[in-house]
């Protein structure tokens, strides 16, 4: 098939290098959200995907919406027979979703219909769940409810980040996204509709929602914190300002501490929740590196009582 790949960020990019070396298929364009401002410069830089794809001489088209007239006639010219979609992190219209003949098939990375929306591994962590995966299903208007062409599962591991966990799905499901255009290209796959029960929504982490809540129990202040890394990164408050919080570990049989008071061993950090007690092993001051927490406390000064998220950010 003539495929047109749309997807912008890092995680879109093991899909991407699939699709362009599968022999049963073309990559003729990549579709990709604009230039976006990084660095301490701010300078416009191309998307992960943009990028790869330049360096494989395929044509990137940029629209700075989908709906662009420019964008749709492009997309009518090139006549792809389907858009496979990691990422892209824009809503395509009905006009854009009716150009390809097979139309859009997104590669998502939860069990659908759990976790719909734009962060369904950070969900999934903070949940708690044991099993996610991925699917690849037909996008229609309504938020990841198409019908479902295959999935894998994985194992969400005890320590896993999203981070750790996006990076596995997104290799895996690479091979999912180039045999459901295999499947879809001899007619062996078939969408099938989503179940309509065990529907979980799963909008975007917000920075307070990283926010860590010591009076929670300790291995919810884990999974947020797993959750949020690498981003947008779980933090709490310490003397005014925001401390991020890369790595904890759970220690069951300490309960020593209030929630968020802090104690310094030799080579160690604790910190109070409202269960047990966590050590902290890694931590961000603002606008430092990350570094390890013992070494932050050593700088720091910890006094005997203090704690952590006991006042507002400054």
């Amino acid at each position: 098939m003539k495929l047109v790949f749309a997807g912008t960020p890092e995680v879109a990019v093991p899909a991407l290098d699939a699709l362009i070396a599968s022999d049963r298929h073309e990559v003729v364009a990549v579709v990709t959200r604009p230039d976006a401002p990084a660095g301490r410069g701010r300078r416009l830089v191309a998307s992960p995907v943009a990028q790869r794809a330049e360096e494989a001489g395929i044509e990137v088209l940029k629209p700075a919406k989908p709906r662009d007239e420019d964008f749709l006639a492009r997309l009518r010219e090139i006549g792809p027979d389907c858009c496979p979609v990691v990422a892209y992190g824009a809503l395509l219209p009905r006009v854009a979703l009716d150009v390809p003949v097979h139309g859009w098939v997104n590669l998502h990375f939860s069990l659908l219909p759990a976790w719909r929306g734009a962060a369904p591994v950070q969900h999934a962590v903070m949940a708690g769940d044991e099993m996610t995966g991925a699917a690849t299903f037909q996008i229609e208007e309504g938020l990841d409810s198409g019908p479902v062409y295959g999935v894998i599962t994985e194992r969400v591991r005890p320590t896993d980040t999203s981070g750790d966990l996006l990076t596995r799905l997104a290799f895996a499901g690479s091979g999912l996204l180039a045999a459901t255009m295999d499947g879809i290209e001899d007619g062996s796959l078939k969408p099938v509709p989503q179940p309509t029960e065990g529907v979980s929504l799963a909008p975007k982490i917000t920075v307070e929602d990283a926010r860590v809540e010591w009076t929670a129990p300790a291995l919810r202040v884990d999974r947020v914190v797993r959750a949020c890394t690498p981003a947008p990164g779980a933090w709490t408050v310490f003397r005014g300002e925001r401390l991020k919080l890369v790595q904890l570990g759970l220690l069951p049989g300490r309960t020593d501490l209030a929630p968020g008071e802090l104690a310094v061993g030799k080579n160690n950090v604790y910190a109070g929740t409202g269960s047990h007690d966590v050590e902290l092993l890694w931590v961000q001051p603002q606008g430092k590196k990350p570094m390890r927490a013992a070494d932050w406390a050593r700088g720091v000064r910890i006094a005997p009582g203090e704690r952590l998220g006991a006042a507002d950010v400054r």
